[in-house]
């Protein structure tokens, strides 16, 4: 353990990534400062370097130069086994691309982070159980995801994340692929998760709606922090910036489309995978659409 100022803390971290003979720098001295308890936005367009900071937060990958603090840990010089505690104990994930297996139910999802730390079964059954009656998949919990729709997946990715019960809950864009109306529950959910289980919560958004409900909004650019806001003072200062958002994710929306196509007409997604993301691919589009209308735009 190392006493730091915060609960979640990184100093100056530099992250470089090398693509054959071109260096490419995802972070460029990024330095965030995260309490105990609290629920707290990360903003930035896309390449802007947010997952990359999750990822080292969340004991994925290292940093290349800088220190971090998660829990108390420095996880800078942490070594492989115990980042793996770091992700099994301390620090639940909640993946954009959800990485449930297709072959497990439900239940055999949520069970599979306490399998990794030998919990006993019948403490694994009352817990897995539970879970998934908190995110309201109680009598869902034998169906595999190709048979839940998409906000049930993201609540049973959710509810594995919480598996092992980790002080720290991180979202890497948890409402992508959702509705507004399904997205809009999935982060009731993180919040009341913040409030009632007293987690840190960490979320990566471009939805603005998203942003103002969290405590603080962390807006990164080119691998470093820009701004560090409260929902007022954003509401306030930051309508160019919540244009810029919606424009942003318009353009990446435009290009989940485009793979999305791609992908379908490659046979390398279900039709039903397909019908399901398009129809809400396209309602975010339209919403952000009307919006930049709405202002104007």
């Amino acid at each position: 353990m190392t006493t730091v100022a915060s609960y979640i803390q990184t100093d100056d971290l530099v992250k470089v990534y090398r693509l054959g003979d071109v260096e490419v720098q995802a972070l460029r001295g990024l330095s965030i400062k995260i309490d105990q308890g609290e629920v707290i936005s990360i903003v930035g367009p896309s390449g802007s370097g947010k997952t990359t900071l999750l990822n080292i937060i969340g004991g994925l990958t290292y940093a290349t130069a800088g220190k971090s603090y998660v829990a108390g840990y420095d996880i800078s010089s942490s070594s492989p086994a115990q980042l793996g505690y770091l992700r099994q104990k301390i620090v639940g994930h909640i993946f954009q691309t959800l990485n449930l297996i297709p072959t497990l139910t439900a239940y055999e999802n949520v069970e599979l982070p306490m399998l990794a730390i030998n919990a006993p079964k019948n403490e694994r059954k009352k817990r897995v159980t539970m879970l998934l009656d908190q995110v309201g998949l109680g009598l869902r919990m034998n169906h595999k995801p190709d048979e839940l729709s998409g906000g049930e997946k993201q609540r049973v990715a959710i509810a594995a994340a919480l598996a092992n019960d980790p002080p720290i809950l991180i979202a890497d864009e948890p409402t992508g692929d959702l509705d507004t109306e399904t997205g809009a529950r999935i982060v009731e959910f993180l919040l009341s998760v913040n409030k009632d289980m007293g987690k840190t919560v960490l979320i990566v958004t471009h939805d603005p709606q998203i942003a103002r409900q969290t405590d603080r909004i962390y807006r990164i650019m080119d691998g470093r922090i820009i701004s560090v806001q409260t929902p007022g003072e954003a509401e306030e200062a930051t309508v160019e910036i919540r244009i810029q958002m919606y424009r942003d994710r318009l353009t990446e929306t435009n290009d989940e489309i485009a793979q999305l196509q791609k992908a379908y007409e490659q046979q390398r997604v279900t039709a039903g995978t397909f019908a399901e993301r398009w129809t809400n691919l396209h309602l975010t589009k339209d919403f952000l659409e009307k919006e930049l209308n709405r202002m104007g735009l």
